[in-house]
């Protein structure tokens, strides 16, 4: 009996000491054996080997690597995320007489359960919330969405199979499928709402593009019903230490966040 509390002593000691050594292994694999922490590592070896033999540009790959590394964390990722999908909140009562989805994305010749082609990740998102409010308020949806290249599919097509598929009516679905860009998602879209005799759009986007798009459809004068979806980070910021660790999909988070704010940019100058 006495030996008892000792033996379960060890054996938490050695559980504690399994869970670091695997929290370890796995924070070396992602910072030093992936990118973005592999190019990182590498920056931080050149610049070391610079600096010891004396040699110029040192400072400047310094520079290079902890900028690097800044937008390679999820902390950094999650904040520029964060201040764009704040914009907006849902409205608490859902008010319109259709729903605008914008499109983000397609494969072409996948296999789908209803033909073929898929939508990508943050399609697919703005697709589910479509549904649901349609459901909710029985408005027709408009998908706008183009084959932007070659290789990737009609995403207003693809959309309407599988809102067909879910079991939308026919005569629900409206399809826009010109627009190339955001600008054009406003411009054919806002034709259509003139055409059919719509005044109170929600608009369907992800929610770190919903102010670029409302931007856009105001050039037209249109008042839309913002409606985001498709978060990418929570919404209340929770510290933790691995949000210090430099990760690929951090790196893409900042990379949208950039790629919005450039586009708020011509949105307000041109």
């Amino acid at each position: 009996m006495p030996g008892r509390p000792a033996g379960k002593s060890l054996s938490a000691i050695c559980e504690a000491g399994y869970v670091a050594v695997l929290v370890l292994i796995k924070f070396l694999y992602i910072t030093f054996l992936l990118p973005p922490g592999l190019f990182i590592a590498i920056l931080t070896m050149l610049c070391l080997g610079l600096y010891r033999r004396r040699q110029q540009g040192a400072g400047a790959l310094a520079v290079i690597a902890v900028l690097l590394y800044l937008i390679s964390i999820p902390l950094v990722g999650d904040w520029l995320m964060r201040s764009l999908e704040s914009r907006y909140q849902p409205p608490p009562r859902i008010s319109g007489d259709v729903i605008v989805m914008l499109g983000g994305g397609a494969t072409a010749d996948t296999p789908n359960v209803h033909g073929q082609g898929h939508l990508t990740g943050f399609a697919a998102n703005r697709l589910l919330t479509a549904a649901q409010l349609h459901y909710i308020t029985g408005a027709p949806v408009i998908i706008s969405g183009g084959q932007v290249f070659a290789n990737t599919g009609k995403e207003a097509e693809i959309a309407r199979h599988i809102l067909l598929g879910l079991g939308i009516a026919a005569d629900k679905i409206i399809v826009e499928g010109q627009s190339l860009n955001t600008a054009d998602n406003a411009k054919y879209t806002t034709m259509i709402l003139a055409a059919e005799g719509f005044t109170s759009p929600i608009l369907v986007t992800s929610a770190f593009h919903m102010k670029r798009s409302v931007a856009h459809f105001a050039k037209y004068q249109v008042a839309v019903v913002p409606y985001p979806t498709d978060y990418q980070t929570n919404t209340k910021f929770i510290f933790e230490w691995h949000q210090l660790w430099p990760r690929a999909d951090a790196f893409y988070n900042s990379q949208l966040a950039v790629k919005e704010y450039l586009g708020l940019m011509a949105v307000n100058w041109f």
